[in-house]
């Protein structure tokens, strides 16, 4: 078990995509699809540094980075749909389960996540997490996404806690940067260990 003491917070966040599940190889495969279909250059590095922000966002800056036009919610259908249809969508990752599983019936358990509702709810429902969470905020239940902090802060609220009541955990430094924008320390998985970053 990680050295990291969580007895002074009541509530525990966590982020969904690279944290809880290991759904980044998916997801760039999709995004690697969408680009060959909509003839945008795929730069993995770079949108997996995007990690956090809904589909149609990240088009946004894929039009500002190249210079393109592309409709956002047109090509942002079709990766989540690219995605959907996929048959593996990725192992739960170890370290952040072992965590939420030991804290089970002893804290309130959420997670916030940069993905649509309806995707995220059935990811989680697929890896057996979801009849395990207080609450679940997604990037459908907020105007402003991360590196903004309303993801967590509204997840905070589900639970009926203050901000510095509860951890976040991440894998992005968008997510970092909206976990310590909401008030929030933040436990980063980094090369499968977790790393405590305080607010």
């Amino acid at each position: 078990m990680n050295t990291i003491d969580f007895s002074a917070y009541k509530g525990l966040i966590f982020d969904m995509d690279g944290t809880l599940i290991d759904t980044m190889p998916a997801h760039m495969a999709a995004w690697q699809a969408t680009a060959d279909r909509f003839n945008f250059p795929f730069h993995q590095d770079w949108l997996h540094s995007l990690g956090g922000m809904p589909s149609f966002k990240i088009l946004s800056e894929v039009n500002r980075e190249h210079g393109l036009s592309l409709d956002p919610k047109i090509v942002s259908r079709f990766k989540m749909d690219t995605f959907a249809e996929m048959e593996e969508h990725g192992e739960i990752i170890s370290c952040t389960n072992i965590v939420l599983e030991s804290f089970l019936g002893n804290k309130k358990i959420a997670v916030g996540t940069g993905s649509q509702r309806d995707c995220a709810l059935r990811l989680l429902a697929k890896a057996g997490i979801l009849s395990k969470l207080d609450a679940v905020v997604t990037a459908t239940d907020v105007e402003r996404h991360k590196p903004f902090p309303d993801t967590f802060l509204l997840a905070a609220e589900q639970l009926c806690l203050g901000a510095d009541e509860c951890v976040v955990f991440e894998d992005t430094e968008l997510g970092k940067q909206a976990a310590h924008a909401a008030g929030m320390d933040c436990v980063m998985v980094e090369s499968g260990k977790l790393i405590f970053h305080p607010k």
